[in-house]
Formats: C-alpha cells, structure tokens, sequence
C-alpha cells in the first residue's frame, strides 16, 4: 500500500478532514496504518483479490480490518472501549472520504462495526484465532440486497455479491 499515493488522490476536504483526526490522534495514527496493512496482507493470501468486490471475502477484510485496528491500537490506549472507539472513527472516515454506493457503503459500516464487536471477545486471541473466528463468520455471512435488510442482522457479517 503506497500511503502518499492515498493521499495524493484526495481533494481538499477529505485531506484537511483525514489531517484533523490524525493530528488530534497522532500516537494511534502508525497502529492503525499498520493494522491496515496487515488486514490487506491476510486478505490477499486468503482471499487473492476478490475481497476488493462486494462479496464474502469484502466481509471478512472489513471486519478484520477493524478488529486489527482495535488490537493494534489497544497496545496505545490500555482499554478496549479508546480502541474500539477510535477503531470506530477511522472505519467510518475511511467510508466517508472513499464512498461507494449507499448499499456497499451500508454493507462496508456493518462490517466494519462487527469487527469491532467480535473484538470484545477475540481481545486475547492470536492472529490465527481470529483468522479463524472471522472465516468461520464469512462463511455464514449474509446476503442482503437492501440496506434496511442489514439492520436485520446485527450479529452476522452480510455482503451484496454472491459469486466472486
């Protein structure tokens, strides 16, 4: 991941927003970068590259993605609740400055926020075990068409695509 050809790519507002957060949190800045990067990592190898499309293997890096996140940034914050919090935050940004369509929008904040769920109790769970816990998850994930259909499902992952 080429972080400044991120950042390169964002207009005015969604730098000047990005900077705001970063600066107001600069120690949790390098863990979450981190736990970006590793998120992308086990997707790839997992996953290949079909967890860029709006199916199961999308579920799992959202989710992993932001119980990474809370992980890596716990070792900062010393409790789960600023973790799960600024987990929070920087998911939902992310959401905010790379806006898809209202339902894989809707689809990508779910996820997201069951990642930070399961964290409460994969908090000390190896990699491996969350690897596991979250494919498990994938594979009885939800497929939803609607967003108001995901507020159905406050314990599942849920996704759009069926075939990847």
């Amino acid at each position: 991941m080429n972080i400044w050809g991120i950042v390169r790519q964002l207009n005015f507002w969604q730098f000047t927003t990005l900077a705001k957060m970063l600066l107001a949190n600069p120690l949790l800045a390098y863990p979450a970068l981190k736990a970006t990067k590793r998120a992308l990592y086990i997707c790839d190898i997992h996953y290949k590259k079909t967890h860029h499309k709006n199916g199961r293997a999308n579920a799992f890096r959202h989710a992993i993605w932001s119980l990474l996140v809370c992980k890596e940034t716990l070792k900062i914050t010393k409790t789960e609740a600023k973790s799960m919090i600024w987990a929070q935050k920087i998911t939902d940004l992310h959401e905010k400055l790379a806006p898809n369509a209202p339902l894989e929008t809707a689809m990508d904040l779910h996820n997201n926020a069951m990642g930070i769920q399961f964290f409460s109790t994969l908090v000390n769970a190896t990699e491996e075990e969350v690897i596991l816990f979250l494919k498990n998850k994938t594979n009885c994930a939800i497929k939803v068409t609607s967003s108001i259909e995901i507020a159905n499902y406050p314990n599942d992952l849920v996704y759009i695509l069926e075939n990847e």
